[in-house]
């Protein structure tokens, strides 16, 4: 008996050798490991093994059982390991690896942000869900004011409450500054809005602004039109031009909008500024006292002004871009241009 155990186990170990292949181990172990392999037979043998001998014949087959389990288990990895190697040529030059990168719209608000904060704003947020007094009211929105078109307004229903809106703008986070924190303030607002408006290629109903708030004593519209001239310059380039012209808006008096030069055609009037050779960038204007008095500061010791545009409408009009949807669409030709 341990000479046939000596002899098996001279070929197990030639088989071992030999395995080149999944094939070739797999049939390894049909032939030696299963319940019915080479060396189970053996130990069905040990009953025909004097008792005086059993000890060490059973000795000598479980190493050789183990012999050939770890002979088979590092064939097993070996030929995996082989069948995972890519068959290829090795001259051929390797693959390209494409990289994400940060959307345009939030390269265009980290840019604006950046800016900002160099002229020493910090940045503030709030939530999306707003109540009509943090949206409107507290912006000089009376409930019957014409204004209140302006904004068509998604509300929101939540158990009894009929004043939640999606907030139609940022400037709610303004309210919730000055209430929250005494003069000096100066700060940005960057973040999504929502109006129920026709989605076409100048308008969305989800999109992005940055409002900008600055109150303490002595604030003057001068320092108004010389933050946004600063902020033109840095984001457009120092050869742009540009103006203020007379507007309306509930929570600034006075109201200007600022224009620049048509990007198409530099002035001198196209289709996409309407023939006038100026594009809108943001409105803005000195804060309105009530907008002061609703957050329990004295407007006859303090003034300050505001300001806010599209983030969406301020990339378009840098990179020249005539449909805000192409933004949205994901198409990749075009996103990764940025």
């Amino acid at each position: 008996m341990l000479e046939e155990i000596k002899k098996l186990r001279s070929k197990i170990d030639a088989d071992l050798q030999a395995i080149s292949s999944a094939e070739e181990a797999e049939a390894f172990r049909l032939k030696h490991l299963v319940r019915k392999g080479t060396i189970a037979t053996l130990f069905e043998r040990m009953r025909e093994v004097a008792n005086e001998e059993k000890r060490l014949v059973g000795k000598e087959l479980n190493q050789l059982r183990a012999f050939a389990q770890s002979g088979f288990d590092e064939a097993q990895i070996k030929t995996e390991q082989k069948s995972k190697e890519p068959i290829q040529d090795p001259t051929l030059p390797p693959r390209k690896l494409y990289h994400g990168h940060e959307h345009p719209i939030m390269q265009a608000k980290a840019r604006i942000q950046e800016i900002f904060i160099r002229m020493g704003f910090t940045v503030a947020t709030g939530p999306d869900i707003e109540d009509d007094y943090h949206n409107f009211e507290a912006l000089n929105f009376s409930p019957d004011h014409p204004a209140r078109d302006m904004q068509d307004t998604f509300f929101v229903k939540h158990g009894d409450r009929d004043d939640l809106v999606l907030r139609t703008h940022t400037s709610p986070v303004q309210i919730r500054l000055m209430k929250s924190q005494k003069p000096p303030i100066r700060a940005i607002m960057p973040g999504r809005v929502y109006r129920n408006e026709a989605i076409t290629a100048r308008a969305l109903a989800e999109f992005y602004q940055v409002e900008g708030l600055y109150v303490d004593k002595g604030v003057t519209m001068a320092q108004l039109k010389g933050t946004l001239f600063e902020f033109a310059r840095a984001y457009y380039g120092k050869d742009i031009k540009f103006r203020f012209r007379p507007s309306f808006f509930p929570f600034t008096e006075p109201s200007a909008e600022m224009d620049i030069t048509c990007f198409l055609c530099d002035g001198k009037g196209c289709r996409v500024c309407k023939y006038s050779g100026w594009l809108e960038i943001l409105g803005c204007g000195m804060v309105h006292p009530n907008v002061l008095r609703n957050c329990d500061i004295d407007p006859e010791v303090y003034s300050g002004y505001a300001f806010g545009m599209g983030i969406e409408r301020t990339q378009m009009l840098a990179i020249g871009l005539d449909d805000i949807r192409l933004f949205y669409e994901n198409d990749v030709r075009f996103l990764s241009q940025f």
